[in-house]
């Protein structure tokens, strides 16, 4: 893409082509949308020592700041290398202090805690620790409409999360620990006491390499609620996501 002069040119060109795209699409009406936030993938990209690169970011940063300085809110870089930020102190004084007051950098392991700042979990595609699966067969019943709640689960500690429900119904709910190394149970709670307990799915511990995204469903005939706990055992913090919805039972 940088090899030569002409390459170069044709992102620019592209670069530029990207960003009117998106103007298009704002609205300046009154509560209507009238910036624009964008996140940039750096995994895989090209060193620092690759002097074409450096080019093309100066150009691209100085046709941006002079002709288009307030459309862009701000400026995710996610998988941020460890030479990128050095690289970012190499040109920030071709930056005024607005532009780079726009910046914001995460590391592979902090990119979805720094996703989740600015979009909701629902929004934010699979792969980078989200929900959204580009409407596809596999997650046929959530969709982005279907907002997610995000829970904190601190290290060496237990999370139950607790969902009451208040009618006989199908309950469907999708689960996500980011990175998982935790263990994830779910029962069913009846209001009778004179009742059990039922357990949904006994404790299992989740790699890295499960499933991202874990959905299951429970056909509930009394009222009752249901915990979905996470148990953390590592030293550190994990971003619990969920969602749910209740689907009326058929006759």
């Amino acid at each position: 893409m940088f090899s030569d002069g002409e390459k170069r040119l044709r992102f620019l060109r592209w670069r530029i082509q990207f960003l009117e795209r998106s103007i298009r699409k704002l609205d300046f009406r009154s509560g209507g949308v009238s910036s624009i936030f964008q996140i940039n993938d750096l995994k895989n990209s090209p060193g620092p020592a690759k002097g074409e690169l450096r080019l093309a970011t100066r150009q691209a940063l100085q046709l941006l700041q002079d002709n288009y300085p307030e459309f862009v809110a701000k400026q995710v870089f996610i998988n941020a290398p460890w030479w990128y930020l050095a690289f970012y102190t190499m040109i920030s004084p071709f930056m005024t202090q607005r532009t780079k007051s726009k910046f914001v950098f995460a590391s592979t392991a902090r990119t979805p805690e720094t996703l989740f700042k600015y979009v909701n979990p629902e929004h934010v595609p699979i792969q980078y620790g989200g929900l959204s699966v580009d409407y596809c067969d596999c997650n046929p019943e959530f969709t982005i409409e279907d907002p997610a709640s995000v829970v904190t689960v601190k290290p060496a500690t237990k999370q139950t999360v607790e969902i009451i429900v208040n009618e006989k119904c199908l309950f469907v709910w999708e689960i996500r620990v980011v990175g998982w190394e935790v263990s994830y149970s779910a029962e069913y709670v009846p209001n009778n006491d004179s009742h059990y307990t039922i357990i949904i799915q006994k404790a299992r511990k989740m790699t890295q390499t499960d499933e991202p995204v874990i959905s299951h469903s429970f056909k509930i005939t009394e009222l009752g609620k249901i915990l979905l706990t996470i148990d953390n055992p590592t030293s550190k913090k994990k971003t619990l996501l969920y969602r749910f919805k209740v689907c009326p039972l058929s006759e």
